[in-house]
């Protein structure tokens, strides 16, 4: 496989779980909306959608194609986690959220994990500003995180 198949399936493979990462913060939003954690979520979501939109810039100045197969598993793994994710699946509400939440939570390590891979590329111009999207994709773990861990403690309890 030569370099750029290598940087195109990576590449690929993160915009399928973006798309993953963004119906599944949606899905969220819509379940929580009108609290605290809805606001967190809705503005996470702006957030994931911009980054999709950096990690499309990246593909176009690279000239790597979107995968239609890749992009269709990420739609798939979504809808699957909407059964793995539901109260009737999981018993508990607070055991969805604490899931849910998780899930959400290793998207943006994942991210944070390929924005910095992209550092290592020789080319210098990616037509995004990766320390940008790396301080974003920290910020956005830091804003989840108390979310994260009072789901634990609720479903624990």
């Amino acid at each position: 496989m030569s370099p750029s198949k290598q940087v195109a399936a990576y590449l690929n493979d993160h915009l399928a779980g973006s798309a993953a990462g963004i119906d599944l913060v949606k899905k969220m939003c819509t379940n929580y909306k009108g609290t605290e954690f809805g606001a967190v979520l809705d503005s996470l979501r702006r957030d994931i959608e911009a980054d999709r939109a950096a990690l499309e810039q990246v593909l176009e100045t690279l000239g790597v194609t979107p995968d239609a197969v890749k992009q269709a598993g990420g739609w798939m793994l979504e809808k699957l986690s909407r059964i793995m994710f539901d109260d009737r699946v999981t018993g508990s509400e607070d055991l969805t959220r604490l899931m849910e939440t998780e899930a959400l939570s290793l998207g943006i390590e994942g991210k944070l994990a390929g924005w910095r891979s992209l550092k290592q590329l020789s080319q210098s111009d990616l037509g995004v500003d990766l320390d940008v999207l790396v301080e974003r994709a920290r910020d956005q773990r830091t804003r989840l995180e108390p979310f994260r861990l009072d789901a634990a403690r609720r479903a624990f309890a």
